[in-house]
């Protein structure tokens, strides 16, 4: 009886040491006294559960900013193969295959343009992909070039977030 109470008063212990741990995770020395996030983000993803997996994580990056007392301002340019997971009317093969994860990239965009966050489709890429730019899901801008785009918004002062 006396081993077990030990056993878990040192899981306690453990446990509030790495929630102390945790707490004490931030990124002030990159951020320093900066009021607004700049960042746009190049997404560039084959895989559809790998480009669930990062939408979620920008949004958490968002969220993250948000906490550390930033104002975030991000925009997405969604460029080559990604182009395939962000359409109302996806091809049918893909969506037997992908179900889950075109549900999710769906909420995640637009939980992303719930926030305010611009997300642009580069047309170049939806023309080499076959998609219905009408077809497009609804919290997306369709821009000419996406290569552009994000040229323009670097010049405005936005960095450069690539993922691949």
């Amino acid at each position: 009886m006396k081993i077990r109470l030990n056993a878990i008063l040192a899981l306690i212990m453990l446990l509030c040491s790495l929630s102390v741990a945790a707490a004490e995770i931030h990124d002030a020395a990159a951020l320093g006294d900066l009021k607004q996030g700049k960042g746009v983000f190049l997404v560039d993803i084959g895989e559809p559960g790998k480009l669930a997996f990062y939408l979620k994580v920008i949004e958490g990056t968002y969220q993250g900013m948000k906490d550390q007392g930033v104002t975030p301002d991000f925009i997405l340019v969604y460029i080559g193969p990604s182009v395939k997971y962000l359409s109302t009317k996806p091809d049918e093969d893909l969506m037997f295959e992908h179900n889950d994860a075109l549900q999710s990239i769906a909420e995640r965009v637009a939980a992303l343009g719930e926030l305010g966050v611009r997300q642009e489709i580069c047309a170049v890429a939806t023309r080499a992909f076959a998609i219905d730019n009408g077809a497009l899901l609804p919290a997306l801008t369709l821009v000419g070039d996406g290569f552009i785009s994000l040229i323009g918004w670097q010049a405005q002062g936005y960095h450069l977030v690539p993922v691949f």
